[in-house]
């Protein structure tokens, strides 16, 4: 399966979906206009190890919130994420069997290697 969960309006997301060989061959979400369901959570969760992984702190909610000064448990990061979009972690992108979370250089280039040798 290949798929992105991004957002549309996100200019760092455009930016790394033109960037991605074979975009052609995947599905794309807009994770604002199509939410993930929490089936579609938890296969991210089983690929990535944990739901903090998944989870974005650089988000403005998560300071907002205060969430930053708090202990958060697994199932308060599957809730938060499921509650608003904006606390995934940026494209997340299922690649044959393969998860890469987030838009760090490290991240976008390990999904384009891994792209460009399947």
């Amino acid at each position: 399966m290949r798929k992105i969960y991004y957002l549309k309006t996100c200019s760092t997301c455009q930016k790394i979906l033109k960037a991605l060989p074979q975009l052609d061959t995947f599905t794309l979400q807009d994770i604002k206009t199509e939410p993930i369901t929490v089936k579609q959570l938890e296969e991210m969760q089983a690929l990535a190890g944990s739901y903090e992984v998944l989870f974005s702190k650089r988000a403005t909610l998560y300071k907002e919130m205060g969430l930053k000064n708090e202990t958060l448990t697994e199932a308060d990061f599957k809730r938060y994420i499921l509650e608003h979009y904006t606390f995934l972690s940026r494209p997340v992108m299922l690649i044959d069997g393969r998860i890469f979370v987030g838009n760090s250089a490290k991240t976008v280039e390990a999904a384009q290697n891994f792209l460009n040798h399947v």
